[in-house]
């Protein structure tokens, strides 16, 4: 069993959520927030794939942050808050990497610039442009590694250049199957073990114990089934690994469904977590471009948020 890191465990993902008029629904963050809290989330991670940042505005993405701090600061149970940085460019980025540090985050997850702004690069643009992004940055910083997702990637060897180059690099927020996240796990153990990085995987919890069983410190998941995925993790934790996979194989077609895509993934998986915290289908808005529900897909999604039960908020 993997020792313990700051970053071990199941952590939410918030997904955005807007109002009738196309802004972001305060409210409904906030839902996501106490109910994570509610089930023990070890922290909260937010403005990522699944809270559509990409279609995000730079004040709304600020906007976020200090809303989210604020909910966390307020809380009986204050715990670490992990936020995403999008940006095209090295200085965008580190503007909102020092303005989340000011508001409280804990720790931070680079994506790579967008292709759309830089087009195609060698991998080492991308360690170069990732080791000046978190130079001399007073938290931890990670990567998100998502070539699926977001048309780049690093390779495991370059993973390991940037884990040699940049001291502040702590954590990998992976998004790849078990065998890959263990082909880089691998090839970071030639770091010595000051520089090696803890590995957290994504893809909505999909092979959650074949990760964990890999090496991995834990996920970083969306709310639709981070709950039942936490008591997945505690169950291994322990060693009880028949109760861990009696837990998975419960959750898991509700994963299946909402982990067709990142489309299906925020059409549906924002329905399922919405009606599990309460909300009426009714006050889920889309911001376009956007996967648009079926009669058939929500009847899917009433389906599973009921087998899931309900969220604590």
């Amino acid at each position: 069993m993997t020792a313990l890191t700051p970053y071990d465990g199941i952590w939410p993902i918030l997904f955005a959520y807007f109002d009738s008029q196309g802004g972001l629904d305060r409210g409904a963050f906030e839902r996501q927030i106490d109910a994570a809290l509610a089930w023990g989330a070890p922290g909260i991670a937010a403005l990522g794939l699944a809270t559509e940042v990409g279609k995000l505005t730079d004040e709304e993405r600020r906007r976020l942050i200090g809303w989210i701090a604020q909910r966390i600061r307020a809380a009986g149970r204050p715990v670490p808050l992990a936020i995403t940085i999008h940006g095209e460019t090295v200085s965008a980025q580190r503007e909102l990497a020092h303005f989340a540090i000011g508001q409280g985050a804990s720790w931070l997850i680079f994506q790579p610039p967008p292709v759309s702004a830089t087009g195609p690069q060698s991998e080492a643009y991308y360690v170069d442009f990732f080791s000046e992004a978190m130079r001399d940055l007073s938290v931890p910083a990670g990567i998100q590694n998502a070539p699926e997702y977001l048309g780049v990637g690093l390779s495991p060897a370059g993973i390991g250049q940037l884990a040699l180059r940049a001291p502040q690099f702590r954590v990998l927020k992976g998004e790849a199957s078990s065998i890959r996240i263990r082909e880089t796990l691998d090839a970071l153990a030639a770091c010595p073990a000051p520089q090696r990085p803890a590995v957290l995987n994504g893809r909505g919890g999909l092979e959650l114990i074949e990760n964990l069983e890999a090496g991995c410190a834990g996920l970083i998941v969306a709310p639709d089934t981070a709950d039942h995925q936490h008591a997945v993790y505690q169950a291994w934790r322990r060693g009880d690994a028949e109760l861990a996979m009696r837990r998975y194989a419960g959750v898991l077609p509700a994963i299946v469904f909402a982990m067709q895509s990142l489309d299906t993934l925020i059409c549906y998986g924002k329905r399922i977590a919405a009606l599990r915290m309460g909300m009426d289908l009714a006050q889920v808005h889309d911001r376009q471009p956007a996967l648009q529900p079926s009669a058939f897909g929500l009847a899917m999604a009433r389906r599973h948020a009921a087998r899931l039960g309900p969220l604590r908020t």
